[in-house]
């Protein structure tokens, strides 16, 4: 979560034990949450009447622009009136959009960190792919921390701008030391968590520094929801559940 990572402890002692479900109910419940926060901040911090009023103002000055269809002149001027009435709405919700933007960005840097990924379980293959800038050549020698083991050389040729080394290893934070690997008397280190738990590190690294182009570590995305074949991560499961939700709360709180 980069810059706001000290608030990590705080995250995971509200929404850790979420983690102990199956990933589609602890977004489920994360999503009912957040949509419930943001539906009162919304009821609270605006004048739901003068919100009811733009509302049903723009509905009518849509009707009035269907039912004047062959009256461009006149639709045109209703339009112009109906886009000033929405413009008036638009203002007056930015200010609970600010208060939960921040909030509404740490937790989902949190579930980046916790349910984008599906983590190295102990024991279990996994590979590090070193891409190449164009034209590199020579060797690349990997150095694995102790409770980590290579499947194969420790160096290889760089074929293709490409290298892949597997290995696989014991439950732990390999973040010193890391994995490093040795190009041209110059080393770059990749972590990597290995655990049963909802835990890893951002598996992509960029480096782009003229000879390593990025270092990847092979977790797998987490697919969450399978909907007619097309399966979504967290965040696409977190936008269908959240528009649901806030529609559901919306009408029980007659929020405008």
């Amino acid at each position: 979560m980069g810059f706001f990572s000290f608030l990590d402890p705080a995250l995971n002692f509200v929404f850790g034990p979420l983690l102990n479900l199956p990933p589609f109910w602890s977004i489920l419940i994360i999503s009912f949450i957040i949509s419930v926060i943001i539906v009162l901040v919304y009821k609270f911090c605006t004048n739901q009447k003068v919100m009811k009023e733009l509302k049903d103002e723009t509905k009518a000055l849509q009707k009035q622009m269907k039912e004047l269809k062959d009256n461009p002149s006149k639709a045109m001027e209703v339009q112009k009136k109906a886009m000033q009435t929405n413009m008036q709405y638009m203002m007056k919700s930015m200010k609970p959009t600010l208060i939960t933007f921040i909030p509404i960005i740490l937790i989902f840097g949190w579930l980046q960190a916790h349910l984008a990924f599906v983590p190295i379980l102990p024991d279990q293959d996994f590979s590090m792919t070193i891409e190449f800038d164009k034209g590199v050549s020579g060797n690349i020698i990997a150095e694995v921390p102790s409770g980590i083991e290579l499947s194969g050389p420790s160096s290889k040729e760089i074929s293709d701008s490409k290298v892949v080394f597997t290995m696989r290893g014991k439950e732990g934070v390999y973040k010193s030391p890391p994995v490093e690997f040795t190009v041209d008397s110059k080393t770059y280190s990749k972590p990597v968590i290995i655990t049963s738990e909802p835990e890893y590190v951002q598996p992509f690294l960029s480096v782009k520094d003229g000879i390593v182009k990025s270092i990847t570590t092979s977790n797998e995305k987490m697919k969450i929801l399978n909907i007619f074949g097309w399966k979504l991560g967290w965040l696409g499961t977190y936008i269908i559940l959240a528009i649901v939700f806030s529609m559901i709360l919306r009408k029980l709180l007659r929020v405008y």
